[in-house]
């Protein structure tokens, strides 16, 4: 039977008054019963400490020889994790904690063989805080003290890290994009390799974007127009309207404002059929007014003849149309971004290659600065080459050259009027 609720009550209290009698018992205790039991304690204490020896130096007692075995490998393990700490600031991948830039070089004057990998390394982490730092700084008042500036680093070696701090620049400020546009400009007239990397990743980026339906390939499509070729952007232009949305045709509203001025100088057939397309949607009303309304004033800006959008801006230009050099690529290709070139890779003939850009690096800041000079010396030249060609005539000793057209411009006219033909 359960004991009634009274009963269970006396129990408990019961059981209560036993345990406080027993609480002031302890507490009453004499001092002897109280050392007793501390002795008592570190008598556990002692126990329990030879018990632990006992199963952990068993093996050793049972074999003298493990045990300095195992004392050896110890030792090693300490002095490789010794050995480890001291190069981890320097193998990382990151490049370890921040090295201010003395002693970076002072590490550097250090260490005697150039073609070692720690060397290598600590080039390679400088040449990346130099370039990220140099890019992040540019301007339209400070764009040719940059580009000094770049020249002097290996931006052959680096051209992958290079390319990739530009756009993610790009991506990160956008009111820059004419900016880092004429930069790659510059580069691309010295480093035709360097721009055509920039773009193959930046037709990457705008696909990847497009295929997220992201908004991230308005960055990439408006960055387009200095290296690349004019059918590029038609293309881009044309898929971006293919399947109109509002995002899209955002997009294309501001791909337009940067360049539908060239574009009108270059192709304006193909302008033509983008404006044609952009009124079919506006007729069709299947999307938002806001959106409406910005194709409104898109034609508004195109009938004032793009004046708040100039092709090049002031201060900006800074590349003759003779030393550009365009890049004809499809939209719809394969490209490799080269992605190798991001991380670093011990290069067997470093110093080689150092020399070899420093003669082109010697050549390329040559022409710069000789520039205004050939421009004042040129009176003086263009006389002195007429008297030497009639000097040749007269002696009747002119060779005839031939020229060998390698530029394809035949070619790239020849499918630039397919293109219209098919999207007219």
């Amino acid at each position: 039977r359960s004991p009634s609720p009274r009963k269970r009550r006396h129990s408990d209290d019961s059981r209560y008054d036993q345990e406080y009698s027993r609480r002031e018992y302890y507490d009453d205790r004499t001092s002897e019963g109280r050392e007793r039991e501390r002795h008592y304690e570190r008598w556990e204490e002692r126990e329990y400490d030879r018990r632990k020896q006992r199963r952990y130096s068993s093996p050793d007692r049972r074999s003298p020889e493990r045990s300095t075995v195992q004392s050896s490998l110890a030792q090693d393990e300490t002095t490789t994790k010794k050995k480890k700490e001291e190069v981890d600031p320097i193998l990382t991948r990151t490049g370890g904690a921040y090295i201010p830039p003395a002693k970076l070089r002072m590490m550097q004057e250090q260490i005697t063989d150039k073609n070692s990998l720690a060397y290598q390394r600590m080039s390679w982490e400088a040449l990346k805080k130099s370039i990220n730092g140099l890019v992040n700084k540019v301007n339209v008042s400070n764009i040719e003290n940059i580009i000094h500036e770049l020249l002097q680093e290996n931006i052959v070696r680096g051209r992958g890290l290079l390319s990739r701090s530009i756009l993610q620049a790009q991506s990160a400020s956008p009111i820059f994009t004419h900016v880092y546009a004429a930069l790659v400009a510059i580069i691309n007239s010295k480093f035709p390799n360097i721009g055509e990397l920039i773009l193959k990743r930046l037709i990457l980026n705008f696909r990847k974007g497009y295929r997220r339906n992201d908004k991230v390939c308005r960055t990439c499509s408006s960055n387009v127009l200095k290296p690349a070729h004019e059918v590029l952007c038609l293309e881009m232009l044309t898929l971006l309207l293919e399947r109109p949305t509002d995002d899209s045709i955002e997009v294309a509203i501001g791909f337009i404002k940067e360049s539908g001025l060239k574009l009108t100088e270059v192709s304006p057939r193909g302008i033509n059929a983008i404006f044609d397309r952009l009124r079919h949607i506006l007729h069709e009303s299947k999307i938002d007014m806001r959106v409406q309304y910005m194709i409104e004033v898109m034609f508004a800006v195109r009938k004032d003849g793009f004046k708040d959008h100039p092709i090049i801006p002031e201060g900006l230009d800074l590349v003759e149309e003779e030393d550009q050099f365009t890049h004809m690529l499809p939209l719809e290709d394969d490209y490799n971004p080269e992605d190798v070139l991001n991380v670093f890779k011990m290069d067997p003939n470093f110093m080689e290659n150092e020399e070899k850009y420093k003669t082109l690096k010697k050549e390329i800041l040559d022409e710069g600065d000789s520039e205004s000079e050939g421009d004042q010396e040129a009176g003086s030249s263009e006389e002195d080459d007429d008297d030497d060609d009639d000097e040749e005539d007269e002696d009747g000793k002119c060779q005839k050259v031939t020229v060998h057209d390698k530029t394809e411009i035949n070619l790239v006219s020849f499918r630039r009027t397919i293109y219209l033909a098919i999207q007219s």
